[in-house]
Parts: structure tokens; sequence; C-alpha cells
């Protein structure tokens, strides 16, 4: 009789995790490689977030705090989607966990029973079904098609609801496409959410800051008619750079901030009070390094699809935001490759030519590979010679 609980065996470690070991691990043994799995930004913490954390720690700020978020914590956040989204709320609507990760964890912990379902479009960030299984809920994945730029449709959307429906996520721009939502896709699908009284959604806007284009962000529950039945959940890790500080936090109904608060209260408890007094320094301090920074992303995006979409067999789409590009690889799938799936491609890709990506059946998409750009351009140029080196040895 196994001492492991049941629960583990409907879930997998998590794809970009292993893949970023992995890379590490063939470095470790003197192995060029290239990693592009990794959904962390190069860049470093901001300076004067940097010097609010070692002035809290010099002011002996490194006790216990109140388990959901400070009280400065929260005023902060509260500002926030009052400045940048045009959101109202009140602190007892605002819960803070370390990382988004765990906001979404325990938000899922703290409403779902067995059977209840959860829509999930495919592309789809890959901690999202194993979250819903693990509390219980049936994950319903609703595969979203390249020729409709990775996203959900109102009329998919429609046809995947059931009885059992009790949240959609919706996240944009996206983890692994990097593609956004416009403010009239979003339209489109609150009208069938509004039509279906019993559904929440959980919007998850980590990638918030990280747009180009002159893409205009926009979040669903500024559509005030859901505003009462949206979770938004955001952090610091992406925008600010600050991965490993471990801050999330979310905005919503208060009996479900609540529920997460007591679900919170019996794990973790309180997020870092160190890393919570660097995050307000991030919400309210100088904010122009994020345009600065997005900008270098984009080079960097718009030369990994160029470079892409020049190789004979890939196709690659330009994404609206985030750090990631998802392209197809289904060119290379066949007999004469001897590639039956995106995880062949990916393994040999590594095998052969030291680069390290993440496919795209691990997002629910089988046929493509996600590839990261947060990293340097140095990096990028080498490893797009020698995707493209790979690619040709195929043909």
């Amino acid at each position: 009789m196994s001492i492991i609980s049941d629960s583990l065996k409907r879930i997998k470690p998590s794809p970009t995790i292993a893949v970023t070991q992995k890379a590490r691990e063939l470095r470790a043994a003197g192995k060029d490689v290239i990693g592009l799995g990794a959904g962390e930004p190069d860049f470093d913490t901001p300076e004067n977030i940097k010097e609010a954390a070692i002035q809290a720690i010099k002011e002996g700020d490194t006790k216990y705090t109140a388990v959901d978020g400070t009280p400065a914590l929260k005023k902060a956040i509260v500002e926030k989607f009052k400045r940048e989204n045009n959101l109202d709320f009140t602190s007892d609507q605002i819960t803070v966990g370390t990382g988004g990760k765990q906001v979404l964890y325990n938000a899922f912990m703290a409403t779902l029973n067995k059977g209840d379902e959860v829509i999930i479009p495919a592309p789809y960030w890959v901690s999202y079904p194993d979250m819903v299984l693990l509390a219980g809920g049936k994950p319903k994945i609703v595969k979203c098609d390249e020729k409709e730029g990775f996203k959900l449709t109102a009329k998919k959307l429609q046809k995947a609801i059931s009885k059992k429906t009790k949240w959609l996520i919706l996240n944009s721009p996206s983890n692994p496409t990097g593609a956004g939502y416009t403010k009239n896709e979003i339209e489109d699908l609150a009208k069938v959410l509004l039509k279906n009284k019993k559904i929440y959604i959980l919007s998850d806007d980590i990638y918030e800051h990280i747009k180009y284009d002159n893409f205009n962000f926009f979040t669903i529950a500024q559509i005030s008619k859901l505003k009462d039945r949206t979770l938004t959940m955001n952090g610091v890790s992406k925008s600010y750079a600050m991965t490993g500080w471990r801050i999330g936090y979310a905005a919503g109904p208060k009996d479900i901030i609540k529920a997460i608060g007591k679900i919170q209260s019996q794990s973790t408890s309180n997020p870092s009070s160190v890393s919570q007094a660097a995050a307000v320094e991030a919400l309210n301090g100088v904010q122009d390094f994020i345009h600065e920074r997005s900008n270098a992303f984009k080079e960097r995006r718009d030369f990994v699809v160029k470079s892409l979409n020049n190789i004979k067999g890939i196709t690659c789409l330009t994404p609206n935001g985030a750090f990631y590009v998802f392209p197809s690889c289904k060119g290379f799938l066949n007999k004469k490759t001897k590639l039956k799936t995106d995880t062949d491609f990916v393994q040999k890709l590594l095998e052969k030519s030291n680069v390290a990506v993440v496919q795209g059946s691990a997002f629910g998409l089988e046929g493509y590979f996600r590839i990261s750009y947060a990293t340097s351009m140095k990096n990028l140029q080498k490893a797009m010679e020698r995707i493209k080196s790979f690619c040709e040895s195929l043909s």
C-alpha cells in the first residue's frame, strides 16, 4: 500500500520547470545549452525595489504579517487597480499570496467541489489543469486554433458551458502564446457570460504590462456587471522582474477573498514580510523602466518571429505581449523525419543542437513548441542559428 496520496496520481510535474532543470543539468555537465524554457525576465529587480527591501530589514520588518497581506501592500494594490484599470476595490477584497501561482491554487481549493468544471482555453499555462484536478474539479479544455489567434471565441465558450461549469480562466497576454484579447473580444465573451450568471471568471493578468504594438490591455472585471463574479489575479514577478520574491495578489468578491485567506492560514500563512515591503515600492514607485524593458522584449520578439518564419517548415504568429512565441513544428512531424510528436521534436532539438524549448502538448496543443525570449539577444541569435540548422538537417 503506497503512502502517496491518490490525488497526486491525477497530476504531473510542471513540464516548464522540468525543461529548465534539464538545461541546468546539461550545462553543469559541460554542454553549451541555450535554455529557452524559463518564463522569467532576464533583467534584474530595479534598485529602488531592492533598497526598499534592505530598508525593511534594517527597520526590523521581519516578523509575521497579516495572513493575506500587509495593510500597506493592500493599499498599494487598491491604488494600482484604480490607477491602471479604473477598478474600485477595498482592502477586504484583496488577497496577497506567495506568488500568483499560490493565489490561483488557493482560489480553486477554496471554491471547487468534486465534479465542478473549469473551462480552460488551450494553449494554456501548464499548471491550470493540474491545480483544478488537485482541488477535485474537472478541467474542460477548449482548443483554440492558430487561425483563431490561439484565443477563445464566444461560440466555443458557449458550446463548452454545462450545468457543472463553475469557472472560466482567461489569461491575457497569454502564456504560452503571447496572444492578447482585445476589448471587443472580451466584450463578446462577456455577452455569453452575462447570460450564464452562475459562472465565475478567473482573469490571470500577470503579463499585463509586457505588451507591444499599441496593444490596449483590457481586463474583464472592467465590465461592471461581471466584476462581482471575477477574481483578477496579478503580481510583481514578470513586470518588475521579481520572480524569486514570490508575491502575487488578487482582487475579487469578499466571500472568495475570505475563503482564500482561510486556506492560506492553514498552509503557508503570510508571504515574506520583506518581499511585501519591496512589492509596495514596486507598485508605488517609478514605473518608467517597464516601458523600456518592454521595448527590449519587443526587439527580441521581432527578431525571433522573423527568424523562425524564415525557416522552411516553421510558422510563427506575432504575439501581442508576454515574452513567448508559439511556433508550429507540424511540418517536421512525418515519416521522413521519424518524428511523430512535438515532444519528439523538442527532445531531438535538445539532443542534436543543445537548445531547450518546451513542447506545445505540455500546454494542451500538439504540434507546436514554446520559446521564451526572456534572454539576451546574443543567446537568441545563437539559438535561432541552431534551430535553423537542425530543421534543415531534417529536410
